[in-house]
C-alpha cells in the first residue's frame, strides 16, 4: 500500500469585535495607543489556513479610514460600523457564513459569545477564540475548540509621525519665591 499525503485545505472567516480588542490591549499595554497588528496577528490565527473573510465590527463614527483601507488592501477585509455592541452584528454574520467556511475566530473575550460559539459548533463548523487571555471569560474559553492568546508581541503602540520628531516644549525656569526672613 502506497502513503498519499493528504492536503487539508481549510477555509478561515476572522472575526472581530474591535471595541473589545482594542479594550484588552489598551489594559493590559496601560496606553490607549496600542494597536493591533494585523499583518502579524493574522498570519498566526491561520496556521496555513487560508483566509476567507476578514471583518472588523466596530461601534462608534469614529472609524480609521486608513485602517479600513489597509484591512481591505492586505486582507479583502472589511469594517462594519455597529450603532451600539458588535455583539450582534457579529453574531449575524457569523451564522450567515456557517455553511461557508470550516473554521470561524472569534476575535473577542466576551461572554456574550458563548451562546453563538455553542451554535456554530453545532452546526459543524470549528470555532476558535482569539484574545487577550486575563481578560477573557473562562466560560468563552472552554466552549471554544481552541483558545490563541493575543500577547504583547499581537499589538504595537502607535506615535503620531508629527510627534516622532518633536522636541518637548521649553520649560521656563522655576524662580524661587522670595522670602522675608527677619
Amino acid at each position: 500500500m502506497v502513503k498519499q499525503n493528504i492536503l487539508i485545505n481549510q477555509s478561515v472567516a476572522i472575526l472581530c469585535d474591535g471595541n473589545n480588542i482594542e479594550r484588552s490591549i489598551h489594559e493590559e499595554s496601560g496606553t490607549t495607543s496600542s494597536m493591533v497588528n494585523f499583518d502579524t496577528l493574522i498570519p498566526k490565527l491561520l496556521m496555513n489556513r487560508s483566509l476567507n473573510r476578514f471583518i472588523y465590527f466596530r461601534e462608534g463614527k469614529n472609524i480609521s479610514s486608513k485602517l479600513a483601507d489597509r484591512l481591505h488592501e492586505h486582507y479583502h477585509g472589511s469594517v462594519v460600523p455597529c450603532h451600539k455592541s458588535a455583539d450582534i452584528p457579529l453574531s449575524i454574520k457569523a451564522t450567515q457564513l456557517s455553511s461557508k467556511v470550516d473554521t470561524i475566530i472569534i476575535m473577542s473575550g466576551d461572554s456574550d459569545y458563548v451562546e453563538l460559539v455553542s451554535y456554530l459548533k453545532n452546526e459543524g463548523v470549528r470555532v476558535e477564540i482569539a484574545a487577550v487571555k486575563k481578560t477573557t471569560a473562562k466560560i468563552l474559553m472552554d466552549e471554544a475548540d481552541f483558545f490563541h492568546p493575543i500577547t504583547k508581541e499581537d499589538w504595537f503602540v502607535y506615535t503620531h509621525p508629527k510627534q516622532m520628531g518633536r522636541r518637548p516644549p521649553k520649560q521656563e525656569p522655576v524662580k524661587e519665591r522670595e522670602t522675608n526672613h527677619l
